[in-house]
Formats: C-alpha cells, structure tokens, sequence
C-alpha cells in the first residue's frame, strides 16, 4: 500500500499535499500546491514500489522510471499534461505533472448512462480528434512513446474545452529490439486492452496497442458500454456488437473505423493514427471490400491509380476505335 500522504505533508521541501484525488493498483495520485510557484497546483503521482522482488531488480526499476520520467518531461503538447518534475523519497517515486481541473470522460459518460441519454457524437467526435492529436505526437517521438492505458477516466475536458490524456501509469518506450517496459506498468484495463498487451513484460506492443484503446474508448463513449474484453471476443467473435446497433445515431463511417481499430490481430488494425484518423474523418465514404472495413490513405491512393488507369485505356480504345472507323 502507499504511504498514506496527509494534508499538509512536505515533498522535496516544496510540494505541500492537499488531498488524494486518484488511487490505482500501482499508486496514488495526490493534489499538491508548489511552495515555489505561489498559487500554482500539481499532481502528483506516487509510485508504489514492487517490495516483493529483490534489492537488485528494484534498483533496476528505480533506475528504469527516472530514465521514461526524463522522456515524460521532454514532452510539450496542448493535449497532455506537461510533466515538470521527479524525485524519489525513501522506497517511494513521484512524478510531478500539471494538475487538470475539470471532469473526466467516464464520469461525463455514467452521468449520461444515468439520465438514459447518450454523449452527443459531435462532441465524441471533437475530443477523439484532440486525443488523436495527443497519441499521434507521442508516437512520433524518437524512440515513439506508447500509453497503453487511453479509457475514458483518463481522459479529462477542462472548463475551456480541451481535452487532456492525464495519467502515463503505463507509458513505455518503443525501441528497436528491446522491451522496455515502466516499473510502474501494469496490463491495463482489460476492456481496453488488446491480447497482445496480456503478456506483460513479454507482450510486444506498439503503436498499434494504442489503436485498439482509442477504438474501445470511443467505443464506449458513443454507446454507453465498453466493447466485449479482447480475450471473449477470441473465444467467441459473436460476443462483439456493431456501435450502431447501440446508438443508431453514430454515422457509417465512425462504426467501420471502431471496428478496424479493434481487429484482434494489429496487422488488421489502422497501421498508426493517421490511418486512423483518416478512416475516422476522411471526406469520401469508402464501401466495405469483402467484408474488411479498413481502408486508409494506402488503398485510397490505389484506388486512385486503377482509376486513372482505367481511363487511360478507356481513352486508347476509342482512339483506336476512331481511326478504325476512318480507315
């Protein structure tokens, strides 16, 4: 269990803690006021140490977050918490970052379940593409940084309308033929979680990972209830119910798209967040070819090249159809 910060109580000689705000398997996070920057309020993330595993792998743990934290820090974007500080305090890590006001998606969400209403689709649709700005730049980080934890409670919209993905509990790294996952991972929430992520510190994930989490996410915040866990859906495909027959209002290509994004297998997936956002809010409404509803920027620009092709030679046979007629 974490240690139990109390109102009142110092960190680093600065950060002066008001109340806890957040709880998870692997930690809490704590309302904290910066005695240094008069008025200004943080977040902080206490992280709770693995006590079980020997002296060795904790050092290794501890040596491991304070080399994602400086990653976490590095970054600068409108839709993510800026992370400006990390320490360690007796067997304890803190990650500092700006704390969000506002409301989180899940509770948005569970107030609209409540009144028997669903979250309005143009305001689904606004937040997906503030998100889907978020996770695009971290992807395209070097080495790319995956979250592996985007669900509606960790996304939250503040007073003026931006949308904030607040908590990297699980964030990682992606570098070339090497795993390297946080201490502070854990296998996420399972009705986010694709099959690939069940295998921990051995499971390969990628971009692709967080591509099935933005796809249960709007999943969820569109009908009111999250997708069947990825291991039923294994077990039994018929378990997965299309987000239209939920909520007829969400529109034909919003519903292919959520179904790519939560293909089983992540070849079948949109490849990265373009891909995603292009099949998300593209201008052309593609059909479905033979049954698979993934059709990105790739396959349109085939299809562009057939089309000029075939007319092209549409165009030759005529000609050669003309001077036929005057010979």
């Amino acid at each position: 269990m974490s240690f139990p910060l109390t109102a009142g109580h110092v960190l680093k000689e600065r950060y002066i803690i008001q109340r806890i705000i957040g709880r998870g398997g692997m930690g809490s996070i704590f309302l904290a006021e910066d005695n240094r920057l008069e008025g200004r309020l943080c977040a902080i993330k206490q992280v709770q140490p693995e006590t079980a595993l020997p002296e060795d792998l904790r050092a290794q743990g501890r040596e491991q977050f304070y080399r994602e934290a400086s990653v976490l820090a590095r970054l600068d974007h409108p839709n993510l918490p800026k992370v400006s500080d990390f320490f360690s305090e007796g067997p304890y890590d803190y990650l500092v970052m700006d704390f969000i006001p506002g409301e989180d998606l899940k509770t948005l969400l569970d107030r609209a379940r409540t009144k028997g209403d669903h979250l309005p689709v143009k305001d689904v649709l606004e937040w997906a593409r503030q998100l889907l700005n978020a996770v695009e730049y971290l992807h395209i980080q070097d080495p790319p940084v995956i979250h592996r934890d985007i669900k509606p409670s960790n996304l939250k919209v503040t007073p003026n309308g931006i949308l904030k993905l607040v908590d990297f509990g699980l964030v990682k790294q992606l570098i070339p033929d090497e795993m390297t996952v946080t201490v502070i991972q854990g296998r996420g929430t399972a009705l986010y979680t694709p099959l690939e992520q069940y295998g921990g510190d051995t499971g390969h994930t990628d971009a692709r990972t967080d591509i099935y989490a933005l796809g249960a996410t709007l999943y969820h915040l569109l009908t009111n209830q999250p997708p069947a866990e990825a291991k039923q859906r294994f077990l039994d495909p018929d378990t997965f119910v299309s987000p239209r027959k939920l909520n007829p209002a969400i529109h034909q290509r919003a519903d292919r798209a959520i179904y790519a994004a939560l293909s089983l297998h992540p070849d079948q997936r949109p490849q990265d967040v373009a891909e995603f956002r292009e099949m998300l809010f593209g201008e052309n409404d593609p059909p479905r070819q033979n049954g698979n509803s993934k059709i990105g920027v790739i396959d349109r620009y085939l299809t562009t090249q057939i089309d000029r092709y075939l007319a092209g030679a549409a165009m030759l046979l005529l000609m050669v159809a003309v001077i036929a007629t005057v010979l």
